[in-house]
């Protein structure tokens, strides 16, 4: 392969990236609009425990992706 050749794929690749974001973005959204809407179904007697679990969830990955991003940044002097 050279050198024209990697370029158009890496420009190829490089439009297509986006476009599954996209769609992955949009799995999600639906994957949690399920979710939601049988939890609604459950009652309120489970909407504690599940804020529960989705908090400890969010704390946690914040805490992990700081940990991740404080070892990986270089820092300056």
């Amino acid at each position: 392969m050279d050198a024209s050749e990697t370029l158009a794929v890496d420009a190829f690749l490089s439009l297509i990236v986006p476009l599954w974001q996209l769609v992955i973005g949009l799995l999600v959204l639906v994957t949690v609009a399920v979710s939601v809407h049988r939890l609604f179904l459950r009652g309120p007697s489970r909407m504690g425990g599940a804020l529960l679990l989705v908090g400890g969830a969010v704390v946690g990955l914040a805490v992990v992706s700081y940990l991740v991003q404080s070892f990986v940044t270089p820092t300056t002097p």
